[in-house]
């Protein structure tokens, strides 16, 4: 080493130093969606060629790791590395190797946490491309050249690598150069693509939710007269649904914006479980009206049989609501237009206490064409046969969720 100065790189004012590089990759420790970024142990290999290190011989020369402070090496960094360290145990992991010819093999066992800008769009049937960058520091391009050593053949391991949640699906190395204020620097990067796993969350998530929505047809096969139970079925897979899309955003980022695959597919099956429960209060409401309905009208059929046949309706000896007025009104009419058949009734002033409207001039329609317009009008509000409503549920509901997964599962797997 007698008159190496380490303060100059080698060719200095004869052009730049060509730094070929190669990198093992020894594990991706763990990739995090919350931070967007993943840690990974590398194994970094750079050579270069120092003309002042040439010696006789055919042999290489390898030096203890320590010795580096000895010698001229590239400042070489990770530009997207949010933290990072050498392992020293039981000594710092270098390897300094000198060739006859000058040729510096030196490598580094470095762990890093590497940040990675992910689309989660498609999650969890997402596939993620990162980078591991490596640039020089301080020396531009007219002192440093960077180049991978044997093209996509420079990197090693990823072809091997297991991960708990995802799969390498490919990788390639590419040459380019990073523009800053200060110049121009050279640059590596390696682009490796992950396809997540998507059977654990087919398990975890999807299976649960769509067996909870079958579940919540159920109700459709249990009697409209059995309030507790439709109600229990519906309330209880509801808040089962709810807790079950709670949990599956507790991996997630709060603040990320997407709206992602799995939250498309929850929100599906929550709105056909809430559907199953506004099916049964629609049906039960809808038998409900109809019980009243017949009820008033075999009230009223008993009490105009009673009457002296004069045609008059005899007003209800109870109180009654607004909307019960207007069902009884109906239900006259339509005992009245049954008993008077053969004769239209004579148009009277009404008593104030019947209910019945005056006939009023000047309006050009008479009381019949008001009835009959009244009962078309309500006959679009009126199920005639409720239990129609859980019939045809039990095949819209199964027929529209089957349609509905088709189109999901076409789209975010082969979209």
């Amino acid at each position: 080493m007698k008159g190496y100065n380490r303060y100059l790189r080698p060719n200095f004012n004869e052009g730049p130093v060509e730094i070929g590089m190669s990198l093992d990759i020894a594990s991706i420790d763990a990739i995090s969606e919350i931070n967007m970024d993943y840690t990974a142990t590398i194994f970094l290999r750079q050579r270069w060629r120092d003309s002042r290190l040439v010696f006789p011989g055919n042999e290489s020369v390898s030096v203890d790791g320590r010795l580096v402070s000895l010698l001229w090496i590239p400042d070489t960094f990770i530009p997207d590395s949010k933290r990072s360290f050498l392992h020293d145990v039981t000594v710092e992991n270098r390897l300094i190797r000198i060739f006859s010819n000058g040729t510096v093999l030196y490598a580094l066992r470095i762990t890093a946490t590497i940040a990675c800008n992910m689309d989660l769009t498609k999650y969890p049937m997402d596939r993620q491309v990162c980078t591991l960058q490596l640039e020089s520091w301080g020396y531009n391009l007219q002192d440093v050249v960077f180049y991978w050593t044997r093209g996509n053949d420079s990197v090693r391991g990823l072809d091997t690598l297991r991960l708990a949640q995802y799969s390498v699906e490919s990788y390639y190395t590419s040459v380019s150069e990073a523009v800053y204020e200060t110049g121009q620097y050279p640059k590596l990067v390696l682009h490796f693509a992950l396809r997540r796993n998507v059977l654990f969350f087919i398990l975890e998530t999807y299976v649960p939710s769509t067996l909870l929505v079958v579940l919540s047809w159920v109700s459709f096969w249990i009697s409209q007269s059995s309030v507790p139970a439709r109600t229990c079925i519906g309330v209880t897979t509801v808040l089962t649904m709810t807790t079950l899309m709670m949990g599956a955003r507790t991996s997630l980022p709060n603040a990320n914006c997407f709206i992602k695959a799995i939250d498309v597919y929850l929100g599906i099956c929550f709105t056909f479980i809430f559907g199953a429960l506004l099916e049964y209060a629609c049906a039960h409401f809808c038998t409900m009206q109809h019980q009243t309905i017949e009820d008033l009208h075999r009230d009223l059929l008993k009490e105009f049989n009673e009457s002296n046949g004069n045609g008059s309706i005899p007003m209800a000896s109870t109180m009654v609501s607004p909307n019960q007025a207007v069902e009884i009104g109906l239900a006259a009419a339509v005992v009245a237009e049954e008993r008077a058949a053969a004769a239209e009734l004579e148009s009277t002033k009404s008593d104030a206490a019947s209910g019945v409207r005056e006939r009023r001039p000047g309006k050009g329609c008479s009381l019949s064409s008001v009835r009959n317009a009244s009962r078309r009008a309500a006959s679009i509000f009126i199920v005639e046969n409720p239990h129609n409503i859980d019939r045809h549920s039990r095949t819209v509901f199964p027929l529209a969720f089957l349609f509905i997964n088709i189109i999901y599962w076409l789209y975010f797997l082969f979209i």
